[in-house]
């Protein structure tokens, strides 16, 4: 009788976490896209209409006004590394549903590098998303390196 895999509830955790953040930038990408080549402004404004936002709102003016400075250059650029991110995200969340060991390898490589950059930040500005998503990543790496290295210990008869 063929024995049944078990699966890691912690990868299947980390990689619908991972394609559910990847699923979101790729939306976020799109939604750039449509900037790039129009006037952001006349865009934000005509979506704040569509969902019925008071366009008298000091936060909604600032946002107007930020999005005026915003160089087209400046937008495409983001919009790429959006894309980009997007498919690192993707690529880690479905190698790790699929538990393949380059997913935790590129996890921990790529979580990892994050973590002095959410330090820095939290330096600058402590807020509670920035110690939920430090807290989070420290985790997450911490989670697959020990796994990591359990792979690597010979399996002990007992």
């Amino acid at each position: 009788m063929a024995q049944r895999k078990h699966h890691d509830l912690g990868f299947m955790a980390i990689a619908i976490l991972k394609l559910v953040k990847g699923l979101l930038l790729l939306l976020v990408g799109i939604g750039g896209l449509s900037l790039i080549h129009k006037d952001a402004t006349e865009v934000f404004t005509h979506w704040a209409r569509v969902f019925q936002v008071d366009m008298q709102r000091k936060s909604i003016q600032r946002w107007l006004m930020e999005l005026g400075l915003v160089k087209q250059r400046d937008l495409a650029l983001i919009v790429t590394t959006t894309f980009v991110y997007s498919a690192l995200l993707l690529t880690e969340g479905i190698g790790l549903l699929m538990e393949k060991v380059w997913a935790e390898y590129m996890t921990v490589l790529i979580t990892a590098t994050f973590i002095p950059i959410e330090v820095y930040e939290m330096i600058r500005h402590a807020t509670l998303a920035r110690v939920c998503l430090l807290v989070g990543n420290v985790i997450i790496v911490a989670y697959l390196v020990m796994r990591l290295c359990q792979r690597k210990r010979p399996a002990t008869q007992g």
